[in-house]
């Protein structure tokens, strides 16, 4: 094999890392949109349980599960925002230096293009709305159940308390990740 066929050339290098962060942030986006009905599944059948049971008390499974799943769901989020992020600001523009492009040249323009779209400030409030009420709203108004029926003792009421806060900090971070991804400082 001659020596030339061996040669990796920076571009082909810059393309293989793309391809590899796309495949990352395709997976991430089926995960992470499986997240949601997988909460709203694990939440209907929390709901029924108690209900089937008539214990109010096993309403308090819903604040962990939508947390933890509402968690998940918000970092494969921000990723899949990162991963966009770094093809438009690092990549892109680093093989258009490479390809010696001219002015108001883009690579990857798809990335940049489909964030333009007159709609999108909407759909992402919408989206919001949509991941506040099923991670944050359902595990609370199964507390509210629980604490309207005042089937709980001392210690179940203080837990629900525990878990009404650690709701309320999710959905905080809800609305904060809804703001665009920013690039990374880069150390001096």
């Amino acid at each position: 094999m001659a020596e030339a066929e061996r040669d990796v050339t920076v571009g082909q290098l810059l393309l293989a890392e793309y391809e590899s962060v796309k495949d990352e942030q395709r997976a991430r986006i089926g995960f992470r949109d499986n997240l949601l009905y997988v909460t709203l599944a694990a939440a209907a059948a929390l709901i029924a349980a108690a209900a089937q049971a008539k214990q109010t008390s096993m309403l308090l499974a819903l604040p962990p599960v939508c947390v933890v799943l509402g968690w998940t769901y918000l970092v494969n989020d921000e990723k899949i925002s990162a991963i966009g992020l770094y093809v438009r600001d690092e990549l892109g523009p680093r093989l258009a230096q490479l390809a010696e492009a001219g002015d108001g040249f883009s690579t990857f323009g798809w990335e940049a293009y489909h964030r333009r779209d007159v709609r999108r400030r909407s759909r992402k409030a919408i989206q919001c709305v949509v991941d506040l009420a099923a991670f944050c709203g359902v595990p609370l108004a199964g507390l509210v159940v629980f604490w309207a029926s005042g089937d709980g003792g001392g210690l179940l009421v203080a837990l629900s308390v525990v878990e009404a806060l650690t709701v309320v900090g999710l959905g905080v971070q809800v609305v904060l990740y809804t703001r665009p991804a920013v690039p990374a400082l880069t150390p001096a």
